[in-house]
């Protein structure tokens, strides 16, 4: 389907850069890495769900909403960004986070996301984990429309068929941006949680068989797969590429999950501190950083060659890094005396 059929908004900063890591690639001693930098999209700092929203929210004017539910984790990139051009947009926004993490450091709750959600204006309801969000918003939606509001309910994520398409945008940007280059891209490396990007990239790739590595940073492997398989395949159904995916193609390691969801893992940190020190580039702790520990290992595994090319798309986030803060342990600089 040619895409400018489908309504859309245009508030993304695109087209995001794709520049090599030569320092990184240097220190792991692997293959050529290069970073597809969805970090850049310019809503409220960035990251990949403002591709997703430029879709989505334009279906939601279409129907003359006037308020968005959705939901999301405590430190949310999806929540933050979707608060953030609800505001643009003069609409209301309401927003169920989920305690997914347990944490009771008041910064995890308090700071990063969640107070950029607060900046903007949207109504925060805090739930315990295992709630069922959709009822949740559903239930909330309905007593809106009881009070002639005109909500409009974004599943988690913005992982939907129409929001994925912000996906198959990217993956075309993106090859056309290494066309230009002469880049033939070899592999591409995501984080992989609600399903919409990495469906997307899918989808939008089927056609240049490149393949793609998913880490998943929630789900064990086959449940992730089928998830993204599922969302992959009706995005293809919606652009009348019906088959073009195949369950074959969808691949989502799980041994980097940790604990769970949200949850750090040594090796995240590790992989965070090392792309800041090598390339100035910030990760996320619950999506960009697992898959970059992911990326990582696989590299120290020999799953890609010396000589080959592989893109690893930064899917932003980096303002929930300030609601991890306890989790890097460093030295009180107040200590550090110079003379």
């Amino acid at each position: 389907m040619h895409l400018a059929r489908i309504p859309r908004l245009r508030f993304a900063h695109l087209p995001t850069p794709l520049e090599p890591l030569k320092n990184l690639s240097r220190v792991l001693n692997g293959p050529e890495i290069w970073m597809k930098r969805d970090d850049c999209t310019g809503l409220a700092g960035g990251g990949n769900k403002t591709r997703k929203l430029e879709f989505i929210m334009a279906a939601a004017q279409l129907e003359k909403a006037d308020t968005i539910i959705t939901q999301g984790a405590t430190q949310s990139n999806h929540v933050r960004q979707t608060s953030a051009i609800a505001a643009k947009l003069g609409m209301d926004c309401h927003i169920f986070l989920e305690d997914r993490v347990g944490s009771t450091d008041k910064e995890f709750h308090h700071n990063g996301n969640v107070f950029l959600n607060q900046i903007f204006n949207a109504t925060l309801y805090p739930l315990a984990d295992g709630n069922d969000m959709n009822q949740a918003m559903n239930n909330l939606a309905t007593s809106f429309q009881g009070e002639g509001k005109r909500p409009y309910i974004i599943p988690g994520g913005g992982s939907t068929p129409l929001g994925a398409i912000g996906y198959v945008d990217c993956a075309r940007e993106m090859v056309a941006q290494a066309d230009s280059m002469g880049l033939e891209i070899d592999h591409l490396v995501t984080a992989t949680g609600s399903g919409g990007t990495h469906a997307g990239l899918l989808a939008g790739l089927s056609h240049y068989r490149i393949p793609i590595v998913g880490i998943s940073v929630r789900q064990p492997r086959p449940i992730q797969e089928a998830l993204v398989y599922k969302l992959a395949s009706e995005v293809c159904d919606y652009l009348g590429i019906s088959g073009q995916v195949k369950s074959e193609d969808v691949v989502a390691y799980d041994e980097y999950v940790g604990a769970g969801y949200g949850q750090t893992t040594p090796e995240m940190k590790e992989a965070i501190e090392l792309v800041a020190r090598t390339e100035s580039i910030l990760l996320d702790p619950v999506y960009s950083g697992k898959g970059m520990a992911g990326f990582i290992d696989l590299i120290k595994k020999g799953k890609f060659k010396k000589n080959e090319k592989v893109v690893f798309l930064h899917t932003g986030g980096m303002h929930s890094l300030f609601g991890y803060r306890q989790e890097f342990t460093y030295d009180d600089y107040e200590k550090n005396t110079a003379i």
